[in-house]
Parts: C-alpha cells; sequence; structure tokens
C-alpha cells in the first residue's frame, strides 16, 4: 500500500522474485487499502472507498481486471480462508461476515451471512489500522480474533535466577 501524494492510499505490489521492483497495482481517486491475494494467486480482496464508504471488492490478480463489490452494507478487512472456498470480511456493525467463492475462469460469489458479532474494531480505509483485527483457520471453523480482554487480567510474577532459593 502506498500513498498517492498524500491524498489517498493505493495497492502496490512488491514481487518476490526478479528485481524486486514494487509496482502499482490499483490506483484510483479512493483509498485502497487492506489487500489479501486468494490463496491460488488469482484473485485480491481489499477495502475500498469508491462507493463513498468503506466496502470490500474483489478483481483479478496480478492483473486488474474488473472489480466485483462483495460486501453490501459497508465491509473492511477481509480475509480469504487458507484453503480456499470462503471469503470473511468484517460489517461495520462488528459481525464477521463470509461468503462462499469458487475460483476459475471466473470467480463464483455467494451471498454474504453473518457468522457472529466480535469486538472488533470497525477499521476500514480511514481507521488507525490498516490491517485485520482476525484470521481464520485454514478450514474456516475457528478465528483467531485481536480484542482486549473482557475483564481485567491478573498480573504475573517472573522469578528469576529461581534455583538459587532451592539451596537456602
Amino acid at each position: 500500500m502506498g500513498s498517492g501524494a498524500g491524498r489517498h492510499f493505493e495497492l502496490w505490489v512488491l514481487p518476490l522474485g526478479g528485481d524486486h521492483t514494487p509496482y502499482p497495482f490499483l490506483q484510483t481517486p479512493f483509498n485502497n487499502s487492506q489487500a489479501q491475494v486468494s490463496p491460488d494467486g488469482r484473485w485480491i480482496a481489499y477495502t475500498s472507498t469508491e462507493s463513498g464508504r468503506d466496502e470490500v471488492y474483489v478483481q483479478s490478480f496480478p492483473v486488474p481486471g474488473s472489480q466485483r463489490q462483495v460486501s453490501t452494507d459497508g465491509g473492511a478487512q477481509p480475509r480469504w480462508r487458507r484453503t480456499g472456498g470462503e471469503l470473511y470480511y468484517l460489517a461495520p456493525a462488528r459481525v464477521l461476515m463470509a461468503l462462499s467463492v469458487k475460483s476459475g475462469a471466473l470467480l463464483e460469489l455467494g451471498r454474504p451471512s453473518p457468522l457472529f458479532r466480535t469486538r472488533l474494531n470497525f477499521a476500514g480505509t480511514q481507521g488507525p489500522y490498516f490491517m485485520a483485527g482476525y484470521s481464520p483457520s485454514a478450514d474456516g471453523q475457528r478465528f483467531v480474533l485481536n480484542v482486549p480482554p473482557e475483564q481485567p487480567v491478573a498480573p504475573i510474577t517472573v522469578v528469576l535466577n529461581w534455583t538459587a532459593a532451592l539451596r537456602r
């Protein structure tokens, strides 16, 4: 992600082979961020303000093609299931959404459906955090959420050189 002359955010690609020269992938007058490439490397999901608010879009990769809007009522922080077949994103009401995807010559997208409510901050392209606050397991059955604990955590005491106390 690069900043377009301080006005907005763009998506850039850093090739891991060849001369490693970064190049712009998506340059628009809108903020584009939080991109993630699909497990098969054929598609990219990202958050954009093209509609006037944060929404999740998908398009072909590594060559940009026609984009498709994935979220229906706002969305950010897209993540692919590592084994493919599903795409997740966070809705503004802090609900984790999922939709089925079938990758081929064309990408087939299912309808988004809610999975569960979270305590994640909805941070889109304007938020202070550009990375997703969650990670799905490979099979999509579990999620790790980066949220503060609901109740204060008891302090922990670390004892150094504890073997010396045994000699007393």
